[in-house]
C-alpha cells in the first residue's frame, strides 16, 4: 500500500478527513522553505504539498504567483526540488508528499528520469495540471511503473460524461478544483461542494480532497466535513509573505508564523466529521 493510500486508510479508521498544506519550493529561501517543510508534520499535516515553481504557472492566483517567483529568484530548480524532499525523508518516512506543477518541466527533465528522481527522492504523488487527459500517456506509464500515484483534477465544469474519462487511471487521491477560476481568489460554498462531490463519489471510490479557495479553520473544517481532505495553499503563503521584509527575505518570526497557521487549520479538520 502506498503512502497515500495508508494515510487516508488509518484516517477513514480515526473518523476524520486530512489536512493538505502546500509550500512553494524555496520560497522564499532554500533554508526557510526546508525549515517550513520539516516542521508540517508535527503542526498537523497529514500529507503535504510542495510546489514545483515555473515560470508560466497558468491555473495559480497572484499569491501562488508570487511564490514561485520567490523560488526561482532564490534558485530553485526541479532537482532541487527533489533534493528537498530527499532531505526531509531522511527525517520523515511516514507523511505522504505530493509535487505540484506543470507539465513543461517535467518534460524538459525527461519524463523518465523525472519519475525515477522523483520516486528515489521519496515522492508518493504527482499534480500535473496542465496536463491533459487525452496526453496522459506522456506520463502515467513512466510514474505508475515507479510507484508514483497520478492525482487529477476535477473542476465543477467537468460533466457527468466526461468525469470517468478524466479519473481514468488515477490513484492516491482526485484533487476537486471547488471553483471556475485560479487559486486564492474566492472559495466554494458549502452548497456547491455539497452537490458536486457526490457525482465524484458516484465515479470513484478514491479519497477527494478540495483545493482552490480553502483558506480559514472553519473552511477547511466545512470541507472535512463534505469531503476526504482540505488543501490550503494562498492563506499559508499570504502569512509567509507578510512576513518578509522589504527585501524579499525570512523574518525571525517566518517559520512560527506559517506553522502556527497549520496548527489552526489541523484543529478545524480535526474538530470535523468526515461525511460517509
Amino acid at each position: 500500500m502506498s503512502r497515500i493510500a495508508a494515510r487516508f486508510a488509518a484516517l477513514k479508521q480515526e473518523g476524520r478527513g486530512a489536512l493538505i498544506p502546500f509550500l512553494e519550493a524555496w520560497d522564499p529561501d532554500a533554508e526557510t522553505s526546508m525549515a517550513i517543510l520539516r516542521g508540517m508534520p508535527a503542526a498537523g499535516a497529514d500529507l503535504i504539498e510542495i510546489g514545483m515553481p515555473f515560470t508560466d504557472p497558468m491555473a495559480d492566483g497572484p499569491t501562488v504567483q508570487a511564490a514561485g517567483k520567490r523560488g526561482l529568484k532564490a534558485g530553485v530548480t526541479l532537482a532541487r526540488t527533489l533534493a528537498m524532499v530527499r532531505d526531509f525523508r531522511r527525517e520523515d518516512e511516514a507523511t505522504p508528499v505530493v509535487l505540484m506543477g506543470y507539465l513543461n518541466p517535467i518534460l524538459s527533465y525527461g519524463t523518465e528520469r523525472f519519475c525515477e528522481d522523483a520516486a528515489a527522492a521519496g515522492v508518493d504523488g504527482l499534480i500535473v495540471v496542465d496536463l491533459p487527459t487525452e496526453e496522459a500517456d506522456l506520463l502515467v506509464p513512466p510514474a505508475a511503473a515507479r510507484g508514483l500515484d497520478i492525482i487529477r483534477l476535477v473542476a465543477p465544469t467537468t460533466d457527468d460524461a466526461r468525469m470517468p474519462l478524466v479519473l481514468n487511471g488515477s490513484s492516491g487521491f482526485i484533487y476537486y478544483v471547488s471553483i471556475t477560476g485560479i487559486t486564492g481568489t474566492r472559495s466554494a460554498t458549502a452548497e456547491d461542494l455539497a452537490a458536486n462531490i457526490p457525482r465524484i463519489r458516484r465515479v470513484s471510490d478514491l479519497p477527494v480532497a478540495v483545493g482552490f479557495g480553502v483558506r480559514t479553520p472553519a473552511q477547511a473544517a466545512e470541507v472535512a466535513r463534505l469531503a476526504d481532505a482540505a488543501v490550503v495553499a494562498s492563506s499559508l503563503i499570504d502569512t509567509l509573505a507578510a512576513s518578509l521584509d522589504e527585501q524579499g527575505r525570512a523574518g525571525p518570526d517566518s517559520v512560527r508564523l506559517v506553522l502556527d497557521q497549520v496548527r489552526a487549520l489541523a484543529d478545524g479538520v480535526r474538530g470535523a466529521r468526515v461525511a460517509a
